[in-house]
């Protein structure tokens, strides 16, 4: 599931991870490539932009986090700045707002592809949705203008932190999860994981055309995960599913506006059919090592205090 609407993406203040030079810096580890420039990080206050953009600084890694009023402007609803914010930089993320299976995001990612090689970019890794035909469509309009920049996609699960920094936080907080899942089970990504694959592509060699379909270790049903949830809280934390319907009239309800509420529920409907039930390897397979349960995840956000509320 990528940066969209539904999980209350907090796009209005970016910081810089790093600071905002091209130089070259040599990088050691894992994963780590021996050379990189500055990288672009869209959506960089955004759950997976922050958490790409502050490992980035990390390393070393001069970081520019792109938002829409932050010291580096980028908004994906208006192209007419990302030539400014990829100017200079030699790799970027991007975490399309919406969603990358929205209405439209297969023509931005066509002019962001385009315009990522025209400012000699060298690599773009693309955060994606797993198992979303749309999205699938905006990639390959990515691959197709981008050229010879080296594409990686990363494709995710369904995003553990949306029940800590999402929309279904208050759902938690307040006992009820309500959602169009059904009995359906999800393996929930840590975006920990995410964010580490991602800067794994970013920064090192043997990625380039690359599709990762990121999981967490096993799957659970919103109920299960309800549960788990409600232990590590401590509280009672139950799952109450509703239609698709019933669900976009909750969100315009909440707010939110008709047409893009139709389109999250039967985004929902897509996504939790059952096809995107079964776990990958892939975590592993790029870091070497297992990607954290969901409830490691719920008990490191307790602890964090994510559900003090």
């Amino acid at each position: 599931m990528t940066e969209n609407t539904y999980t209350r993406q907090n796009d209005g203040k970016a910081g810089n991870g790093g600071n905002g030079g091209n130089g070259k810096t040599e990088y050691d580890g894992q994963g780590v490539g021996q050379m990189t420039g500055t990288v672009l990080v869209t959506s960089g206050t955004g759950k997976t932009g922050r958490r790409v953009a502050e490992r980035l600084a990390g390393l070393g890694v001069p970081v520019r986090a792109g938002s829409r009023s932050g010291e580096v402007p980028f908004d994906w609803q208006d192209d007419t700045g990302w030539a400014a914010a990829l100017d200079g930089a030699q790799a970027a993320y991007a975490a399309y707002y919406p969603d990358l299976a929205a209405p439209g995001a297969a023509e931005a990612m066509a002019v962001f592809g385009r315009t990522a090689a025209a400012c000699g970019v060298r690599r773009v890794v693309l955060l994606s949705g797993r198992g979303e035909p749309q999205a699938a469509v905006a990639e390959e309009a990515l691959r197709g203008a981008a050229g010879a920049v080296e594409v990686t996609v990363v494709r995710s699960a369904f995003f553990a932190q949306n029940f800590s920094e999402g929309a279904l936080l208050d759902g938690v907080l307040g006992g009820e999860v309500v959602f169009p899942a059904g009995t359906t089970a999800e393996p929930f990504l840590d975006l920990d994981d995410l964010a580490d694959v991602v800067v794994a592509a970013l920064t090192g060699d043997g990625h380039a055309g690359a599709v990762y379909e990121l999981t967490g270790p096993r799957s659970l049903t919103f109920a299960e995960a309800a549960d788990v949830l409600g232990r590590a809280a401590g509280r009672p934390v139950r799952y109450v599913p509703v239609t698709g319907p019933q669900y976009a009239a909750l969100l315009e309800e909440f707010g939110v506006f008709g047409p893009e509420a139709g389109f999250l529920a039967e985004l929902f409907a897509t996504l939790l059919d059952g096809h995107n039930a079964a776990t990958t390897d892939e975590v592993k397979r790029v870091l070497g090592r297992e990607p954290k349960d969901f409830s490691d995840f719920a008990r490191d956000a307790a602890a964090d205090g994510a559900w003090h509320g």
